[in-house]
């Protein structure tokens, strides 16, 4: 039967190559408007280089001058979009000379743009002291919007994402993690950690009394071609094998406490029985009443009968 007439002309969805001529139109009109002077910070790729903006491309371009972390990693992003420039590095070690002569440029009228290894520049990357020294210059500072692993990973994670809080790299040593845990266990919200490969099992096994009970997920490659996401719930998720984790990084999403009025008994005792079998009783109703957002009082008062009950029988 053939289509119904309606007297508007139809429109045909946009071809790959329609889409592209757009694209590619926008970046020649951003590309030919002049760049006002001050520091852009400049969000790139994650891994998949077709999630760069034509905005961001056409401000690299542009800049006066371009600092990144790795001068030999960020050319890859350049040769990709035929763009040629010469890049300077800005990294964990520069130091104030390094932002004075940048901050010397930018009240000179330069337009400086500021990117990192991957995603956006000061989550877990250098760039928040010459931030604050532009700042301080009186000199504009303009972020440019786009990939971020943090985000990206909590999206795709299954975990409420109406409250977060990022807390980058957890300490590298075991006691300092388990305190930096303990403290983090009565936040309210969803908390997103980036991990190195080689400590993520311990890691885990780290967040598994401090987190008891709560949803967990790890996401690595994310972008890219072998993206993968893991999800359970603690403590039995940090006794899983992560070995294919083994290169990069991964980002970990803890979900958020169960709220401590929708608590039973049953609930709060089911998770003691855990952590008193590698726990005192004091420390195993820290840990849970931390970690459930409970009063210490129930959660101590129910962990003395436990163990009553256990040495009695």
């Amino acid at each position: 039967m053939p289509a119904e007439k309606t007297g508007q002309t139809e429109k045909k969805p946009p071809t790959v190559g329609m889409t592209g001529a757009i694209v590619a139109a926008l970046y020649d009109r951003l590309a030919k408007e002049p760049l006002a002077p001050g520091l852009y910070l400049v969000s790139t790729p994650i891994g998949n280089l077709g999630d760069i903006s034509p905005r961001a491309l056409s401000i690299l371009a542009r800049a006066s001058d371009v600092y990144c972390e790795d001068t030999r990693h960020s050319r890859k992003l350049f040769a990709a979009y035929g763009i040629e420039r010469r890049l300077h590095a800005y990294h964990d070690h520069s130091d104030g000379r390094d932002r004075l002569r940048i901050i010397e440029r930018l009240q000179a009228g330069g337009a400086i743009a500021l990117i990192s290894d991957a995603g956006t520049p000061l989550i877990s990357d250098p760039g928040f002291k010459l931030v604050r020294d532009t700042l301080d210059a009186g000199v504009q500072v303009f972020p440019i919007p786009g990939p971020a692993a943090a985000i990206a990973a909590l999206t795709m994670s299954g975990v409420p994402a109406s409250r977060f809080l990022f807390a980058g790299f957890p300490p590298p040593k075991s006691a300092a993690r388990e305190e930096t845990f303990r403290e983090l266990a009565s936040v309210p919200a969803a908390l997103i950690f980036y991990e190195a490969a080689n400590r993520l099992q311990q890691t885990l096994a780290d967040m598994a009394q401090p987190f008891t009970g709560r949803d967990v997920a790890i996401a690595r490659e994310i972008t890219k071609l072998h993206e993968e996401l893991r999800w359970g719930r603690f403590p039995e998720f940090a006794a899983e094998d992560f070995t294919a984790f083994a290169r990069g990084e991964a980002v970990i999403i803890v979900g958020p406490p169960v709220a401590a009025a929708a608590l039973e008994d049953e609930e709060i005792a089911g998770r003691l029985a855990v952590a008193l079998k590698v726990m005192s009783v004091k420390d195993a109703a820290d840990t849970v009443a931390s970690a459930l957002g409970v009063k210490r009082k129930r959660v101590y008062d129910m962990a003395t009968e436990m163990k009553d009950r256990e040495c009695r029988e």
